[in-house]
């Protein structure tokens, strides 16, 4: 353990200190927010709502940010990534106050809207400005430990805030589970405003905006045809697939083990900051992998196919045990290769045209979290866990394909293209 925390400092010190302070930004919030993440569902359910209604609330965000995702990219090339980043964040957090708070189905799907809205323009903000901050040597570095901050600060996150709903029923004497939720809920999210903190100290990198200054007519992406070249369709469509397979399972992880195996808030809380860990342990190690294994897709696609045969031992082992070593290391081996992809696919592209194609391929991802959540809700109420397992290890086995065959050693490597702009008077 020395020895990779030994590790992550000399990674750390490499970054320069706008990507610093953005990473200890991240790590606030993977800390701060884990109780939103752990609870939010068991809320809704203790709080006497539908697994119906509790599939539009996770699917709304994701339908906002399909609608509004490009959109929101553009104002981020507009606005600069730092201001953006605090504009989005604020305004996500206020929304899901409102949620929690609000006590109608309506207020609350319409606050779920806002919250995906506000929200792309802080996520979708992260990448181009970590493509700004680095250079091909600190690039899968930045990357990666940007992945990486978040889980590893989840891990101390979920793990206090297991404890939490116990806690504060204890000290303001709380009626029931619902209240209990609501109040660590309510604790996560009000003291997560702390991440504008670091981000308030960034001076963003001048050089891109300079050099629009110094031109005599202000040029911009023509975002549709980015959108229809070629390149930017093969980065999209595996993140179709595979946010599709993760969007009807994932957000439900904590009511599967809830339910199938009887876990307390406590427990919740333990296994879900082990797998943090070693989520967090595997994005750090991952850059190390790339020259070892082959380069970035290859790294990619071994690492995601892999992860199916645990995805499919949490949801058909027989054993309690068997199905957590399932969680931890599926979680480990799926998630430390996003970063990586992330990277791979703003290398195929210029920098003025980074926000647009970041847009696009989340816009790829919220198509199937837009509709997942629903169909994962109804097919709950009917049928319970097995089919969604199925169907997610089908959906990423689809991804991980075509990810293999558009940029696999043998596929044929589109040249980077030219910037699509256009002049504006």
């Amino acid at each position: 353990m020395k020895s990779f925390l030994r590790s992550i400092g000399t990674q750390f010190r490499t970054l320069n200190r706008p990507a610093r302070l953005f990473l200890v930004a991240l790590f606030l919030d993977g800390l701060l927010f884990a109780g939103w993440n752990l609870f939010f569902n068991l809320y809704i359910i203790d709080a006497g709502y539908s697994r119906d209604f509790l599939g539009m609330v996770n699917a709304a965000p994701s339908l906002s940010a399909l609608l509004l995702g490009v959109p929101m990219g553009l104002l981020s090339d507009r606005m600069g990534r730092k201001r953006a980043m605090i504009l989005g964040f604020a305004l996500a957090n206020f929304a899901i106050i409102g949620m929690i708070l609000g006590r109608s189905e309506a207020v609350i799907l319409a606050l779920a809207l806002l919250l995906g809205g506000t929200s792309q323009l802080y996520v979708l903000s992260q990448a181009p400005f970590m493509m700004k901050t680095s250079d091909d040597k600190t690039r899968d570095v930045l990357f990666s430990l940007s992945f990486g901050m978040f889980p590893l600060a989840s891990t101390a996150g979920n793990f206090l805030a297991g404890y939490l709903p116990g806690l504060f029923t204890r000290w303001f004497n709380l009626a029931n589970s619902a209240a209990a939720y609501q109040a660590v809920l309510l604790f996560s999210v009000v003291t997560s405003f702390l991440v504008l903190v670091p981000i308030a100290f960034i001076h963003e990198p001048k050089t891109a905006r300079a050099e629009e200054k110094t031109e005599p007519t202000e040029r911009k992406p023509l975002v549709w045809k980015v959108l229809f070249r070629p390149l930017t369709m093969k980065l999209a469509l595996p993140n179709l697939a595979i946010g599709l397979g993760a969007a009807i399972l994932v957000p439900y992880f904590n009511v599967f083990f809830a339910e199938r195996y009887q876990m307390s808030d406590s427990m919740l809380g333990i296994l879900f900051s082990a797998g943090s860990l070693l989520t967090g342990i595997g994005c750090i190690i991952g850059p190390r992998l790339v020259g070892n294994l082959g380069g970035k897709v290859r790294t990619v696609v071994l690492g995601q196919g892999v992860s199916l045969v645990f995805l499919l031992l949490i949801g058909f082992s027989p054993w309690p045990w068997l199905a957590v070593i399932g969680f931890l290391v599926r979680g480990a081996m799926m998630n430390m290769t996003s970063p990586l992809f992330d990277a791979f696919a703003l290398e195929q592209s210029h920098e003025s045209e980074h926000g647009a194609v970041n847009s696009i391929r989340n816009l790829a991802w919220n198509v199937g979290w837009a509709v997942g959540p629903y169909i994962s809700g109804v097919v709950q109420q009917r049928w319970g866990f097995s089919p969604l397992f199925v169907s997610t290890a089908v959906l990423y086995a689809l991804g991980i394909s075509l990810t293999w065959i558009f940029f696999g050693p043998k596929a044929g490597r589109d040249p980077l293209p030219a910037p699509v702009i256009e002049d504006v008077p």
